[in-house]
């Protein structure tokens, strides 16, 4: 198969994608990377072409990446996960909207265009957990704990764009995190990023079938295939307070192959994202088939290129990829 892996460049060394695409190249596949950030592209070229089995992005909220898998997906090209629904979550506005309308547990959310507005949300609300409504990885994310803290905050939030509010959930400072791959839930604690605590170790953990079955459901809410939830575990029960299109997978054995093998599912399939994810069983992953390590059976000559979808001038030695 030949795959484009859309890599903004906050993640150009991160362990993933980059796992993920030499796990692909050593099993014969090719796949061409596009640095979005640091690219000229003529957008008819690329999209045009035709020639890849799926398109897998991987950046940061608002950045150029998901406009290219969406200019992919609209001239019908397979993407990892659905354009739509990486939109979807990507605006953490839009996302709460959809998850409580789709019964997901998640707190009420205020959604502002200026951050002078949130002196609207009543005193009893508080304490809030601000952050952008674009946010990622924990960027600008504050626990405000009264109207006062409010108003001297405002300078710091008057950069962002569209910010969100919700009401702070009480929570034993650590965060559970739900990762989906593969139709497998996997689950590790972590330190939340309102409590930070260096001594507290990012883990795996068994799953409850609780939090199983609400983490399955927001990959059938949102049509994501592969994905995160953030849960708490609060006073009356869980709560999703955040969903990530393609997450880390941190701690998650063998993970650079489990979302190898996915991607190259779904790239043969397209989404499976309404199908619900199998819940461990007795708090940890099912196992994988022993078949299902072995490199797939039908491959493609092995390489990895940064150039091949790139114009012809990016071709020729300007750096665009």
């Amino acid at each position: 198969m030949r795959l484009c892996f859309l890599v903004e460049e906050h993640y150009r060394h991160d362990g993933m994608p980059n796992e993920v695409i030499r796990q692909l190249t050593a099993w014969g596949h090719q796949v061409d990377v596009v640095r979005p950030g640091g690219s000229l592209l003529r957008m008819d070229e690329v999209m045009g072409s035709g020639a890849h089995d799926a398109w897998v992005l991987k950046t940061v909220s608002g950045g150029p990446g998901l406009t290219l898998l969406e200019a992919a997906a609209a001239a019908g090209m397979t993407t990892v996960n659905d354009a739509r629904s990486i939109r979807g979550v990507r605006d953490k506005a839009l996302a709460a909207a959809i998850g409580r309308t789709r019964g997901l547990p998640m707190p009420p959310t205020y959604a502002v265009a200026r951050p002078d507005l949130l002196r609207e949300i009543p005193a009893a609300q508080y304490p809030l957990v601000v952050k952008p409504a674009d946010g990622s990885s924990g960027r600008g994310v504050h626990l405000v704990s009264s109207p006062g803290e409010l108003e001297a905050l405002l300078p710091e939030l008057a950069g962002e764009h569209m910010l969100i509010a919700q009401p702070y959930v009480a929570n034993s400072g650590t965060d559970i995190k739900v990762y989906a791959v593969g139709g497998e839930l996997f689950a590790t604690e972590r330190c939340s990023p309102l409590h930070p605590d260096p001594a507290v170790r990012e883990r795996r953990v068994p799953l409850s079938a609780e939090v199983a079955a609400i983490a399955a459901q927001v990959g059938a809410v949102y049509g994501l295939d592969l994905y995160g939830v953030d849960v708490l575990l609060g006073p009356d029960g869980p709560v999703v307070v955040d969903v990530n299109d393609f997450p880390s997978f941190r701690q998650v054995p063998d993970a650079a192959a489990r979302v190898g093998r996915a991607v190259l599912g779904l790239a043969r399939t397209g989404s499976q994202a309404a199908s619900v994810c199998r819940p461990p069983a007795h708090g940890l992953p099912l196992p994988i088939p022993a078949q299902a390590s072995a490199p797939p059976a039908s491959v493609a000559p092995a390489s990895v290129s940064q150039a091949s979808v790139a114009p012809a001038s990016a071709r020729a030695g300007e750096g665009a990829l």
